[in-house]
C-alpha cells in the first residue's frame, strides 16, 4: 500500500472517530499528515525512522525550500503534538475542537501533497 493510501485511510477513520473519540481522531489525523509527507519524502528516495526526524525534515526541506508554506508546517507540529497527547496524555486529552482543527489540518496536508506529487 503506498503512503498516499494511507494517508487516506487515517482521514477517513480520523473522520469516523471525531465525535466518539477526539484523542484517537487527533492520532488518526496526525498519521495522515504523516504518510502524506512521507510520500513527499518517499518520491526523492528518502525515508525516515523517527517521528521527530519527519518533522524536522518538514520544516527544513519542506517549508524553508518554499515547498511548503509555514501554516503548513506549523500545522504538521501542531498535529504532532496533539497526537502526543492523544496517545499518551494520561489525564490530559484532546478536546473536541482540537480534534476538529486537527482533522482540518491534515485534511489540508493531504490535499497539498496530493496537489504537489501531481506537478512532479
Amino acid at each position: 500500500m503506498d503512503w498516499l493510501t494511507r494517508a487516506d485511510r487515517a482521514l477517513a477513520s480520523a473522520r469516523l472517530l471525531q465525535a466518539s473519540d477526539p484523542d484517537a481522531c487527533a492520532s488518526r489525523a496526525y498519521y495522515a499528515a504523516f504518510y502524506a509527507a512521507s510520500a513527499v519524502f518517499a518520491s526523492e528516495g528518502r525515508s525516515f525512522r523517527k517521528h521527530s526526524a519527519l518533522e524536522a525534515a518538514v520544516h527544513r526541506d519542506l517549508v524553508r525550500s518554499g515547498q511548503w508554506p509555514p501554516e503548513l508546517g506549523k500545522a504538521f507540529s501542531a498535529l504532532a503534538s496533539r497526537r502526543i497527547t492523544g496517545d499518551y496524555g494520561g489525564h490530559l486529552h484532546v478536546s473536541a475542537d482540537e480534534a476538529a482543527l486537527a482533522l482540518d489540518h491534515a485534511e489540508t496536508i493531504v490535499a497539498e501533497v496530493r496537489k504537489q506529487l501531481d506537478r512532479t
